[in-house]
């Protein structure tokens, strides 16, 4: 009998240590026996999670879409079990500079795009599907610069989209694709000053990270972790680090309507075999 439910998250910064320790003892406190396991890399995560090695994981929104698309072709399912209230209806913005005379995305054509890391939802895929869909075909109707910074992160990494707001600002680039709430801030940083950037489209609204379980997921332990999750409030001094620290308020029940325009892009870049090793 399992008695101890076993989480998989990537270690794309040092305070994900900090962050799961302190869940582990809030789960502890309140009778869930909990631990987890480290990975480098998402994909890493995605096949150790099919091996056994861990119950839930903690996934990108391209690791989701990993999981369940491997899930399905290998006659199995993987269910979005709970996710932050920040990860709910995102969307992300391709920007140029307010003298650039860029008015509309067709004026891209036979630019240069800055994006981040090759694997990021936010800073890459989505914006890219974007731009697809408006007839610019990338690679081919506009150059894109991708900043690879931390690949295997799936765009966790902020690094790979201040690089290209820099390069946006440094003339080197005609636009950048960044997360919206990273528009924001690169204002206050100054990267991306407002009064010198427009921006000239914004993506359809998008989910971001989610719980991940597989239908083998040992029921008991898996109800409980969403019910002690879904418990925790913000107003709670002894909880509100570890949310801070997540950067959420609120835990909600996992959905996964808000993955349309990842899924398009994924497929758009060679579907599950383009990411996914084997």
């Amino acid at each position: 009998m399992i008695d101890t439910l076993i989480l998989g998250a990537v270690a794309y910064d040092p305070k994900v240590v900090t962050i799961w320790e302190g869940f582990k003892d809030h789960f502890a406190a309140h009778g869930l026996a909990f631990d987890y396991v480290l990975y480098s890399n998402y994909e890493s995560q995605v096949l150790g999670h099919f091996a056994g090695q861990c119950h839930v994981a903690w996934n990108s929104p391209l690791a989701w879409i990993e999981a369940e698309r491997l899930a399905a072709r290998r006659g199995r399912k993987a269910s979005a079990i709970a996710m932050r209230d920040s990860d709910c209806d995102l969307t992300s913005v391709i920007v140029t500079r307010a003298d650039s005379g860029i008015a509309r995305l067709a004026d891209l054509k036979g630019g240069r795009v800055a994006v981040g890391a090759t694997d990021s939802p936010q800073a890459t895929l989505i914006p890219l599907e974007l731009l697809a869909a408006a007839g610019l075909e990338p690679g081919r109707d506009v150059d894109v610069t991708h900043f690879n910074i931390g690949l295997g992160k799936h765009g966790d990494h902020i690094g790979g989209e201040r690089d290209a707001a820099a390069a946006l600002m440094a003339g080197t680039a005609d636009a950048c694709c960044i997360l919206d709430a990273n528009r924001l801030l690169f204002a206050r940083e100054a990267t991306l000053p407002t009064a010198a950037t427009r921006v000239l489209a914004e993506t359809e609204p998008f989910d971001h990270c989610n719980f991940t379980a597989l239908d083998d997921a040992p029921s008991a332990l898996l109800d409980r972790f969403v019910t002690i999750l879904l418990a925790m409030s913000y107003e709670d001094p002894a909880v509100r680090p570890l949310l801070d620290l997540e950067g959420l308020k609120a835990w909600k029940p996992g959905r996964t309507t808000g993955y349309a325009a990842l899924n398009r892009a994924v497929d758009r870049a060679g579907g599950l075999d383009a990411f996914l090793p084997g």
